[in-house]
């Protein structure tokens, strides 16, 4: 097993663990802490969904009721102005 003294390390029961480089460590920290961004982000977004709280196809709720209460009131004034043409 060769090379393992070169750069030093930690010896435990004849197994000689190298240690990490600076940069090794501080890579590692950022991208857990991008992970756990990432999971927290996700767990805003859909955590209801994922606890059973709503359902995926519900959809938001501002979004959808503003949307379609405009189209009710387009399809009342042209069946409106159709049966009144008739």
């Amino acid at each position: 097993m060769g090379g393992g003294g070169a750069h030093g390390g930690t010896t435990y029961k004849g197994y000689t663990i190298p240690h990490n480089k600076r940069w090794h460590t501080v890579a590692g920290k950022g991208l857990c802490a991008v992970m756990w961004f990432w999971v927290f982000y996700r767990a805003k977004q859909d955590g209801a969904v994922l606890l059973g709280l709503r359902h995926p196809w519900d959809g938001h709720d501002d979004h959808s009721h503003g949307h379609g209460h405009g189209h009710g009131h387009g399809h009342e004034a042209s069946s409106s102005s159709s049966s009144s043409s008739h």
